[in-house]
Parts: C-alpha cells; structure tokens; sequence
C-alpha cells in the first residue's frame, strides 16, 4: 500500500466520524512542507467561518521552528474565534498523522480556548 492510500484512508476514517456530528463546526488543517494554515468551517452553510495561516502572523525578528510557528497559528485561530463567539469544533487532521505541527497546532487551539 502506498503512502497516499494510506492518508486517503485515514483522511475518509476521520471524515466518516465527523459527519456523524454536524452541531459543532470543523476545524480543518492544512499542512505544507512550508507553510501550515487551519480553518473553521460550517458544514450545513458550506461557509468558512474563520481562517487562519502561518502567513498571517506578525514577522519577528527571531526565527522560530515550525512546531512552534504551528502552536501560534493554533493560538491565533482560537482567538479570532472566540471573537465570533465560537468555542466548540471538531477537529479535522485531513488525513494526517496527529503528532508533530498538526498536534503543536491542535494543542494552541485548546489553550487558546477552543474545545475539541
């Protein structure tokens, strides 16, 4: 089995789980070998309610690595979210593995306040 099978099963693993519950919005995360960017999206409208990249955070004179980049964006996407008055999601990997950016993202989001 090849490695895009592999993430294409995964991906309709979680999918399948997540259709099951459509009161909370989806948090979905894209991830690049550069750059990492999640959106909330409402599946009954098909809108994205909110979104947010790793591009859309304030350069800083430091580099940082990517995890870290991703836990900011995680950060990010939680408080302009909470601006809109949402606080719980379901939390769409996209088929990848949870660890690494995709955990880092997950874990900002949480302490910034979304519940998942």
């Amino acid at each position: 089995m090849k490695k895009q099978d592999k993430k294409v099963q995964r991906k309709r693993r979680v999918r399948a789980k997540m259709l099951k519950s459509k009161r909370h919005p989806r948090l979905s995360v894209f991830r690049s070998n550069k750059y990492i960017s999640a959106q909330i999206i409402d599946d009954v409208k098909g809108k994205t309610l909110v979104s947010f990249s790793d591009r859309d955070l304030p350069k800083s004179k430091e580099k940082k690595d990517n995890v870290s980049i991703a836990k900011a964006v995680g950060e990010a996407l939680a408080k302009e979210a909470k601006s809109k008055k949402i606080t719980k999601v379901v939390f769409d990997r996209s088929g990848y593995k949870y660890h690494g950016r995709v955990k880092a993202l997950a874990e900002g989001a949480r302490e910034g306040g979304l519940k998942f």
